[in-house]
């Protein structure tokens, strides 16, 4: 019995699987969830890196190639616009521009809910229904109103345009995370932290903020799409990024009035529109079910 009980005391315990690999377990189950996400870094590493091997840049015009369609032999592989510029060069860098403005909008949309909205649901009372109320009325305040207020205020500036946006979409975030709030602040580690003399901000940031990554994460993947068609409409109105910089919005805008007789300028930008929304929304989708706590 001794030799048998060293022999168990030598063997390994079975290891465990946290959380965080159950979540990989399961997204990597999700073949659409995992197909969109290697499509998505394909698009972003190609409008990143594919300008630097284009024999044309997004602002350059080749005055013997205007309003053609594909040419393989010149390297206008998407044709060119009215101007003669390269659509493939155009098409490139507005996708950069849509991507680093939905990154930056979402930041900034994450940051300011998450923290309003644990504010609002750990102090509760008065607090709460101020800071909701708040919420409403921004709600009410339609968002194009805001945005051409600090276009007239400020002038045509992108960096502007990240920050509006962002200063708009948080208001939903900050309801969901106000709601797993008001849950996460009756549970024992929070009561655990009061007792042992843990300040509010401290509780906030410390245990409830962390417990909150779950719906953070699978609504800011939810988010980016939003903000992207937010981009793309107010550059389709002549409000966001403007020449020479272009963004798939604007790109659109140009090739919707001439889509009958120059339809690659259309067809080009608009599909890479619809791919990263369609990646956006799966990876979302997959992110919902890889984190559901009922799943685990």
């Amino acid at each position: 019995m001794t030799d048998y009980a060293n022999k168990l005391a030598t063997l390994d315990a079975p290891k465990g699987r946290s959380l965080t690999q159950d979540a990989l377990r399961r997204l990597t189950r999700n073949k659409a969830a995992v197909v969109s996400i290697f499509l998505l870094l394909a698009i972003v590493l190609i409008a990143f890196i594919g300008p630097y091997f284009l024999p044309w840049s997004y602002s350059q015009v080749d005055w013997t190639a205007i309003r053609k369609p594909p040419d393989f032999d010149k390297g206008h592989f998407f044709g060119t616009d009215q101007n003669g510029r390269d659509m493939l060069a155009r098409v490139l860098q507005g996708t950069q521009m849509s991507i680093i403005v939905a990154a930056v909008a979402t930041v900034v949309s994450v940051s300011i809910g998450v923290v309003y909205g644990a504010i609002a649901g750990y102090f509760g009372g008065r607090v709460d229904a101020v800071m909701m109320r708040i919420v409403d009325i921004m709600y009410a305040l339609p968002y194009i109103l805001f945005v051409i207020i600090l276009v007239v205020m400020f002038g045509r500036n992108p960096v502007l345009l990240f920050v509006g946006i962002g200063a708009i979409e948080w208001l939903t975030m900050a309801r969901i995370v106000r709601g797993q709030t008001l849950s996460l602040k009756e549970k024992e580690f929070v009561e655990a932290a009061k007792a042992g003399g843990a300040k509010p901000w401290t509780i906030i940031m410390r245990h409830i903020v962390p417990n909150l990554t779950g719906p953070v994460v699978i609504y800011a993947t939810l988010t980016i799409p939003e903000i992207i068609i937010a981009e793309s409409f107010l550059s389709y109105l002549g409000l966001g990024v403007q020449e020479p910089q272009t963004s798939l919005g604007t790109l659109i805008s140009f090739g919707a009035p001439v889509a009958e007789v120059l339809p690659w300028m259309l067809l080009a930008p608009a599909a890479v529109l619809v791919t990263m929304l369609l990646c956006l929304t799966y990876i979302g989708d997959g992110l919902r079910d890889a984190l559901d706590p009922k799943d685990r």
